[in-house]
């Protein structure tokens, strides 16, 4: 939404603010003016109840009208588009309305988590700053201070928003707040699963995700929100891998940053970090408005598929501590950790409370992540690495769905992760040629490849072959599937001349 929309607002709720009832604006939408930054959201403060002021702005600006807290009695407008599969979350503005909290608004302000967060703006009288915690004085500073010595204890999830705020807006922690973060980080089990759940999704789809997860760990939340990381600090892996699982997973992480930058959204030189990247928009670029369609989808309002691929690439190896084995020539192997992970992936995204769908997503996303690195290692009977066939590109689709798409990214930063400075040259153009033919197939022949059109239904097979209901005739569908998929039927007459073949061979 636009500064003049924002102004429309700000007119229509001074309206309804008197002396004796005045509306305040408060929190991050006054923060985000003294910044000269965008807001998304603008959130206002009265005595008394709000559902009526919240009302006559829906009504005016054609909103959706949402209780958010009946006892508290905060009241949401949401304009623009809210479908929870809106590609165009710059388009929607929330306005929320809720009751002091306090006798007064120095006191509500003072309840609030940073000072840079609690401050505010009389709608009638919008040239004095209220700033009862020095927020101004912070902002300017580029500092992120709790209002009160009291504030992180009395509300833990505070801990994840400090790390989130900070690198957001590029300010820092100072000593005492890293001291009050640590004090409190241990009560955080006692936070509703949902709001940790919120503030790690903001913290996946915002910018140093790498830096935000080594953050939380130095001030002892990680342990707290994320347990199963704990194991995997410490162990070593062998070559060709550079890092221990724990380096190597915020690698992973933070090459999938450098990656997704240049890849998904607009082009711009200044996100292209090295050369390696460079050579992946040189092969991927032509795919980028499609990734950054694919990337914005939100499976439920609120989070894309952008957070559920970081969360995937923070968890893709936390299978590697129970599958370690040493083979009698004292080789280290991590048979089928992949399964592993995403099993304990899948307990903690329910645990958060993702929706069914993520959480199959999760599963899927890591279960798959050794699938390209297969591809981009086979070999020939002569042993000359072979492109990926059609029939190979159908089974993993088959398999990953449309989740596939996010596979792609994660193996490429999985891959620098692995190598780090020694990636071989052959190796990284493997990757990418991988996944080029992987996006070529899912975009440009998903109607021969990936999901060919049917050319024999089971009533189809069980009336020409005079054959009963049951798991034959499932097969043998998927079978001429497959063989649709490879290329090498190409009709509904050739389709019945594979099945009669096929059931001989049976």
């Amino acid at each position: 939404m636009n500064k003049q929309t924002h102004q429309r607002i700000l007119d229509a709720v001074r309206e309804f603010s008197t002396p004796e009832r005045p509306v305040y604006l408060v929190g991050g939408a006054v923060r985000d003016l003294l910044l000269n930054r965008s807001s998304h959201d603008l959130d206002f403060v009265l005595p008394g109840k709000t559902r009526s002021l919240a009302h006559e702005i829906s009504c005016r600006f054609n909103g959706a009208l949402y209780v958010m807290d009946e006892e508290r009695d905060t009241t949401r407008v949401i304009l623009g588009k809210t479908h929870p599969t809106s590609l165009n979350e710059g388009n929607r503005l929330m306005i929320d309305f809720a009751s002091l909290r306090t006798n007064d608004l120095e006191g509500d302000l003072r309840a609030r988590d940073f000072t840079i967060n609690a401050m505010a703006y009389d709608v009638s009288a919008p040239n004095r700053l209220i700033d009862p915690t020095g927020g101004l004085a912070d902002l300017r500073e580029k500092r992120i201070r709790p209002c009160s010595p009291t504030s992180l204890m009395d509300d833990p999830v505070r801990v994840i928003r400090a790390v989130r705020q900070a690198l957001a807006y590029g300010f820092r922690l100072d000593p005492k707040t890293i001291q009050q973060m640590r004090a409190a980080a241990p009560l955080l089990p006692q936070v509703s699963p949902e709001r940790v759940r919120d503030e790690l999704f903001r913290i996946f789809g915002g910018t140093q995700v790498h830096l935000a997860v080594r953050i939380l760990d130095q001030v002892g939340a990680l342990r707290f929100i994320l347990p199963e990381l704990e194991g995997i600090k410490d162990m070593s892996q062998p070559a060709p891998h550079l890092y221990h699982v724990w380096e190597h997973t915020i690698r992973t992480v933070q090459y999938l940053e450098q990656l997704y930058a240049p890849l998904v959204g607009e082009y711009n030189e200044d996100t292209v970090p090295d050369l390696t990247v460079g050579s992946a928009v040189l092969w991927l670029g032509r795919y980028r408005e499609k990734l950054e369609e694919h990337f914005s989808r939100m499976p439920v309002p609120d989070r894309t598929l952008r957070g559920l691929l970081f969360f995937a690439a923070l968890y893709h190896d936390v299978g590697k501590p129970e599958t370690r084995t040493e083979t009698i020539e004292g080789r280290v192997q991590f048979l089928n950790h992949q399964a592993a992970g995403a099993r304990k992936a899948a307990l903690r995204a329910r645990t958060l409370a993702l929706s069914s769908a993520e959480v199959q997503r999760l599963e899927t996303i890591i279960d798959h992540h050794m699938r390209i690195h297969q591809l981009a290692s086979a070999r020939d009977e002569d042993g000359n690495w072979k492109k990926p066939s059609r029939r190979a590109i159908y089974r993993f689709f088959k398999d990953t769905q449309d989740a596939g798409i996010d596979n792609c990214l994660l193996s490429l930063a999985d891959i620098r992760g692995t190598y780090g400075v020694t990636l071989p040259q052959d190796v990284w153009e493997r990757e990418l040629e991988v996944c080029r033919a992987l996006m070529e197939a899912y975009w440009e022949n998903n109607a021969k490849i990936v999901s060919p059109p049917r050319l024999l239904t089971g009533h189809d097979l069980m009336e020409i072959f005079d054959l009963r209901p049951g798991r034959e005739v499932g097969r043998l569908l998927a079978a001429i599937h497959e063989a649709q998929a490879a290329g090498e039927i190409q009709d509904r007459e050739g389709a019945i001349e594979f099945a009669r073949q096929w059931l001989k061979r049976a």
